[in-house]
């Protein structure tokens, strides 16, 4: 029966004529909800042809509209969008914050434009090499997300080449992992030239190591959530074609790199200190450098919708003397060739006098969101870098929760503001620049004494 589900049949029969007698036999096998009874298949027969009393259009039709009511399943309804289930493997002795994860995955998976029909957590006391939890455990979680209607598994965490080659194999659903779909959205949200060539360049180097022999992992993912970036005929292009188009793109990203450094080195003639602002995507980055440089860079209040750096003159309401920055949004474990990909990006933030970690207060993780941030920053070398951490949204907190916005403040010297409401603005322009004076201060040379006149 393991068929019925892995290839979406509604209902498969085995007719059986027996030696000496007329008579054929059905044996036959069909899908219903796992609601009904609890299972997801059932049975009708062994009976004669002769015998059956079934309109099977009509039981078909049935059977359909039991799903349609059940699960909006998608056989008699045109989807307006891919529909998922997450699986969610939790490793041995790991301690990983599930709802975090799964709240992020929902949110991440909403930002690719996937409907999440099911979330599936699975515990194996071993991660099994070629299929994480085991063919079976897949297997099942294949027949439930085929049962209510999925075009899409995502994995919560990386999949080997071997693992993704080995699940596809088993269905014919996209499979993808939290680094593709990351990757997916980037590509969704890449607008300009430059950012254009770190998405592409950062899927390539992904995919590649991905394609060690032909199979139909990739052959799934030519359209929709993860093919989209680039594009359709480079995932059916060979080792040879893919080396070559990641060196070319590895060229460009380099002419990018070298106008970003003259940009940056007339930006120093000027004098004028710069401050960059970092922070966990979708913490309001592109918010704040509207109101304080008076500009319109997009928000849409999804993840990842700044891919290329904005510089502007601080503008709030008067000052015009501090160069800032915002940058793409961070998040817990961003894949490797991402971060490769951006950064001739991020050497915005080596060049900055000052970072501004700005956190949304309002998360129920805001903790473990401020250390995933300051884990990225020492990666790229910034861990000694004087920053400012800024907690933004407080206009939506409770009157209840500004005791703990309170202790976090202590704990982290920081700074409370609302964007929407244009809340503690002013102490956080006066808190930038009392930071930069300090960094003036600390480097400016010692006056001389004077010689003593000399009668």
């Amino acid at each position: 029966m393991n068929i019925l589900a892995l290839s979406k049949f509604d209902f498969i029969a085995c007719l059986i004529e027996k030696k000496g007698s007329e008579k054929i036999i059905l044996h036959g096998g069909y899908l219903i909800p796992q609601e009904r009874t609890g299972k997801i298949w059932d049975f009708i027969g062994p009976l004669p042809t002769d015998e059956i009393r079934i309109d099977f259009l009509e039981f078909i039709n049935e059977l359909e509209n039991e799903f349609l009511k059940t699960w909006g399943r998608y056989h008699s309804v045109k989807k307006q969008k891919e529909e998922c289930v997450i699986v969610s493997v939790v490793p041995p002795r790991s301690k990983k914050d599930l709802d975090q994860h799964l709240s992020e995955m929902k949110s991440l998976c909403q930002s690719a434009g996937l409907s999440v029909l099911d979330t599936i957590v699975q515990r194996p006391k071993t991660i099994h090499p070629g299929y994480v939890i085991g063919r079976g455990k897949i297997e099942e979680i294949v027949m439930r997300s085929a049962n209510i209607g999925a075009d899409v598994l995502v994995f919560d965490e990386e999949l080997t080449p071997a693992q993704l080659r080995n699940i596809s194999g088993i269905t014919d659903m996209k499979v993808i992992d939290r680094n593709q779909l990351i990757l997916d959205i980037f590509a969704t949200k890449a607008k300009t030239r430059e950012a254009k060539v770190q998405v592409e360049l950062a899927q390539l180097k992904y995919i590649f190591p991905r394609l060690a022999e032909k199979n139909t992992a990739f052959s799934r993912l030519t359209g929709g959530i993860g093919g989209r970036g680039p594009g359709e005929t480079k995932l059916e292009i060979d080792k040879r074609r893919i080396r070559e188009r990641i060196a070319l793109l590895e060229e460009r990203l380099a002419d990018i790199k070298r106008v970003r450094e003259v940009k940056r080195g007339k930006r120093k003639e000027s004098n004028l200190p710069i401050v960059s602002i970092v922070g966990y995507a979708n913490s309001g980055k592109s918010s704040l450098l509207n109101l304080l440089t008076k500009s319109d860079v997009e928000v849409d209040g999804k993840p990842f919708s700044t891919l290329t750096p904005t510089t502007r003159i601080i503008k709030y309401p008067e000052r015009k003397n501090i160069i800032v920055s915002d940058t793409v949004g961070l998040i817990r474990n961003l894949p490797e060739p991402l971060l490769d990909a951006f950064l001739s990006t991020f050497e915005e933030l080596r060049h900055a006098d000052l970072l501004i970690h700005l956190v949304d207060v309002t998360d129920y993780h805001v903790e473990d969101k401020i250390e995933s941030v300051e884990e990225i920053l020492e990666r790229l070398g910034l861990k000694n870098k004087r920053r400012i951490i800024v907690f933004n949204k407080i206009d939506r907190l409770m009157e209840e929760e500004r005791e703990y916005l309170k202790n976090l403040e202590k704990r982290y010297n920081a700074i409370s503001i609302s964007c929407l409401k244009e809340i503690g603005i002013y102490e956080l322009l006066k808190r930038i620049e009392e930071e930069l004076e300090y960094q003036t201060s600390k480097y400016r040379e010692p006056s001389r004494p004077q010689a003593a006149e000399t009668s």
